[in-house]
């Protein structure tokens, strides 16, 4: 990793730490689980997932804790996964850990548990800022300028040097990176796992993305990259998918990331959010993008130009970000936009994202419906 990224990801590490360590205070060691939302015959519920094959109904199991607890403080069971979020730390945080530990030691599975299998996985959260970072990754800036000479297309005249843009991104001495670049993805356009990513009719250059996502958990506004971690709630999958076709003409020089970006389902997200303290290392974590279990993307969040931290920082300058937002790193190499002969996604494929210690973000892929009207 290139020295800039290693001084920048120290205070990352260091601020992650305090939450295992209070995880350790808790008492023996603690039971990794990841937070969902959950649909089961119509009832929408959130969700402690263990071993990835239970979902824990959350309110049932605190309702049996405190009924068997009765010196245990009594907490009112959240409505949704943002307000789990807002008071994970002041409430939640150990009363989740002492479920979790109170079903993996059961001989059966509680009556509160149910199999995963069995119910309908939703978006974790409902993000209502969904922020996408572009040009993110060493290796997939550098196919997409690799492709693009291989195509005849004259190299972009070489830039000049790279500026601070003051308010929003004030560069070190020595630092030549790009400034980041996040753009805007629709929340509306969210879909959970196993939900239908679909084609949209006339358009044929449909690309994957398989990202790391960061889950925002307290208000952040204007946060010092040092600092950006206590903000920091815990991590996610994110399916970028991505429409290349273009918009058809060079209207305010061709690019327009509503077409782009934002058609309807094509941002699927999760399957579960894992709390920080159990991603051991958020800056060294695989994650690899599959389609029809062939691997078409396979990289490390360390190949990230610009860190998470650093992310949330730039993020902050301009705009405020609230609990249960998402910021996604952007997309490794192997896109389509990278390949000489690409394989776009069409109707019929099966998409696979899939991150180390948080899970498969699993979508079918299907062609929108005809009708005569809209």
């Amino acid at each position: 990793m290139a020295p800039r990224r290693i001084l920048a990801g120290l205070a990352l590490a260091m601020a992650f730490s305090a939450s295992a360590h209070m995880i350790a205070q808790t008492g023996g060691a603690a039971v990794p689980f990841k937070l969902g939302t959950f649909e089961q015959n119509g009832r929408t519920f959130l969700g402690l997932v263990v071993r990835d094959t239970q979902a824990v109904d959350i309110a049932q199991a605190n309702a049996a804790y405190e009924k068997t607890n009765a010196s245990a403080p009594r907490l009112t069971a959240p409505g949704d996964m943002k307000q789990l979020i807002a008071r994970y730390d002041a409430e939640w945080r150990q009363r989740l850990g002492a479920i979790a530990k109170v079903v993996s030691s059961a001989g059966s599975a509680p009556a509160y548990a149910y199999p995963v299998s069995s119910l309908k996985v939703l978006p974790p959260v409902r993000p209502s800022v969904q922020l996408n970072a572009g040009g993110n990754y060493v290796e997939h800036e550098q196919g997409i300028a690799t492709n693009q000479a291989r195509g005849g297309r004259a190299a972009a005249a070489a830039a000049p040097t790279a500026q601070s843009a003051p308010g929003l991104w004030e560069r070190k001495a020595g630092d030549t990176r790009d400034n980041p670049y996040l753009f805007l993805k629709s929340p509306t356009v969210i879909i959970g796992a196993n939900d239908q990513i679909v084609m949209p009719r006339g358009r044929t250059q449909v690309d994957f993305e398989c990202e790391f996502a960061t889950v925002i958990g307290r208000t952040a506004s204007h946060v010092p990259v040092a600092s950006a971690g206590d903000y920091i709630f815990g991590y996610t999958a994110h399916h970028d998918v991505s429409d290349r076709a273009g918009r058809g003409d060079r209207k305010m020089g061709g690019s327009d990331w509503l077409v782009g970006k934002n058609h309807d389902t094509f941002g699927p997200l999760g399957p579960y959010i894992v709390p920080k303290e159990f991603i051991k290392d958020p800056m060294h974590t695989r994650h690899t993008m599959y389609l029809n279990n062939v691997v078409m993307q396979d990289s490390n969040t360390d190949r990230m130009s610009h860190n998470i931290s650093e992310l949330l920082h730039f993020a902050s300058n301009n705009l405020t970000l609230h609990v249960g937002d998402v910021i996604s790193g952007g997309s490794p190499a192997g896109t389509n936009i990278e390949r000489a002969d690409p394989r776009w996604m069409r109707a019929g494929d099966i998409a696979k994202c899939e991150i180390e210690g948080i899970g498969a973000l699993i979508n079918p892929v299907v062609a929108e419906a005809t009708t005569a009207t809209r």
